[in-house]
């Protein structure tokens, strides 16, 4: 941590939120290392951010926040948040955002984006054709 290694500071914000280690469990600690952790780059950080907004860990619960956590996630690369923005897609009716998060999210490899595509295909709320709307490059 002294050496600011991002993957270090998330986890020691991880032991932290958990209490382990020995250490108490601290929301506060854990958010803190958690957006320091975010800022030197650490992948996993935002949607950890993002968990703690949308669940009221540490913080005042609020969606909007968690949303802008899960957004900057996404655009880290972390498949977790796109698949957490398909999900607030999906809920307020934009099915082809939605559509959109999962199937990027599955060619990053998350199963469980795939397993949201299938269903929108069975439920009538995707074909085929909406894959050539993708740049995917597959």
């Amino acid at each position: 941590m002294e050496l600011n290694d991002a993957d270090a500071i998330y986890n020691m914000g991880s032991y932290y939120a958990r209490g382990l280690l020995g250490l108490r469990p601290n929301q506060a600690k854990a958010l803190e290392l958690y957006h320091r952790a975010g800022e030197l780059g650490d992948v996993d950080a935002y949607f950890s951010i993002a968990y703690c907004y949308r669940n009221g860990r540490g913080v005042e619960l609020d969606e909007k926040k968690a949303q802008k956590y899960w957004e900057l996630g996404t655009m880290r690369g972390d498949i977790h948040s796109r698949f957490n923005l398909g999900l607030i897609e999906g809920r307020a009716g934009n099915m082809d955002r939605a559509l959109r998060h999962w199937v990027i999210a599955v060619k990053d490899g998350s199963l469980e984006s795939l397993e949201n595509v299938k269903r929108m295909y069975m439920n009538g709320h995707a074909t085929k054709d909406d894959y050539s709307t993708f740049d995917l490059n597959w």
